[in-house]
């Protein structure tokens, strides 16, 4: 008989894999890539994301990763910005490239009458020459092809190139507009390493499982891959969740007791751990849910209680302070609560440490 999982034993589990039981002593560079990478839509999410996760990261490791092109900021899973490794940008760029030609699909209708080749052609030699901003490149577009809507053209060319966001975007502290360069610019043709959707279907269990088909299909954007978990069936197992979902997980994964502790975490924006699943109640009510998604495509910045989303939290400065804000859904055990203020002026400390003063405060 297919043993049942809960909704404790399901976050526990997801928990443990995404490094948010325990902080772990590991290269940053290790652990994005154990993440399968972080979704980057804003510069700073993916830094927190990892001091959550990481015992003694520093806020300028990404970076260093970034300015010596082991890490790169690239449109990978589900058509959104992600931070990965170099290596892992190079092998799942071409899985996941099927997401974006759907989205070219879409607008078929308006691309019609473009030779679209050509425009992707010119595109190539331009941000190969040097990294343009999209400002950049529309108008750049605009002059070669002054029939067409350039604002077109640049949506089209981004889908259909690996366009790599360049530093200073994504370093913690630094500013500037986004500007990009094809992949095999910025890592001078540094050959692809082989990556079957197989194995990218193992290691989203390792991170994010037990799942089912519907949620590995959820993280990637890809569809039609109840056939490659067919094909994995013989090597993992298989559970059932509380409403009869069918679960398949990797053996060695760890899955702790439901009753395991959860320390506090503060989740950044937009991170993978609220995204990845087709069923989110494992780490998120639907209710609450509902208040972290904004109909924008913004993901708030969450913390958790007992390894539950329980509120959101944002950072703001002014005039030397640095001060956490932290809103909660629900009243908040006295020791979480202080565990909270705990880690938040720990975050501050670590995230500003030229403020004169780190202030946390509940609302």
């Amino acid at each position: 008989m297919t043993a049942e999982l809960g909704r404790r034993a399901l976050n526990r589990a997801l928990l443990a894999r995404q490094m948010l039981l325990e902080r772990h002593a590991m290269p940053v560079l290790d652990a994005i890539e154990h993440l399968v990478g972080m979704q980057a839509q804003a510069p700073n999410p993916p830094h927190i994301g990892l001091w959550s996760r990481l015992a003694d990261f520093a806020f300028a490791d990404v970076g260093a990763l970034l300015t010596d092109r082991r890490a790169i900021r690239i449109v990978l899973m589900r058509g959104t910005l992600h931070l990965v490794s170099a290596r892992d940008a190079r092998a799942l760029r071409p899985l996941t490239q099927v997401v974006l030609d759907n989205h070219l699909k879409g607008r078929a209708r308006e691309l019609g009458g473009v030779d679209l080749d050509a425009v992707t052609a010119d595109a190539r030699a331009l941000l190969a020459d040097e990294p343009r901003s999209d400002r950049e490149l529309r108008a750049l577009l605009a002059e070669r092809w002054p029939d067409e809507d350039a604002e077109l053209l640049n949506w089209a060319v981004r889908c259909r190139l690996p366009l790599v966001q360049v530093p200073p975007r994504g370093v913690w502290g630094a500013s500037g507009v986004a500007r990009h360069t094809t992949l095999d610019t910025w890592l001078d043709g540094r050959a692809a390493p082989a990556l079957s959707l197989d194995e990218v279907v193992l290691r989203y269990l390792r991170a994010f499982g037990p799942a089912s088909v519907q949620d590995v299909q959820q993280w990637s954007g890809l569809t039609r891959l109840g056939e490659v978990v067919e094909r994995l069936r013989p090597g993992l197992l298989e559970f059932r969740d509380e409403n009869g979902r069918t679960l398949y997980d990797v053996p060695d994964a760890p899955r702790p007791d439901p009753g395991a502790p959860a320390p506090v975490r503060f989740v950044p924006d937009f991170d993978n751990l609220l995204l990845s699943h087709a069923d989110r109640a494992r780490i998120i009510t639907e209710e609450h849910r509902k208040r972290i998604f904004t109909v924008n495509g913004i993901i708030r910045a969450t913390f958790l209680v007992d390894g539950f989303v329980h509120g959101m939290w944002k950072i703001e400065k002014k005039r030397g302070e640095a001060r956490l804000r932290i809103d909660s859904f629900g009243p908040i055990p006295k020791r979480e609560r202080a565990a909270l203020e705990e880690e938040g002026v720990r975050l501050l400390a670590a995230a500003h440490p030229g403020a004169g003063s780190h202030v946390v405060e509940f609302r």
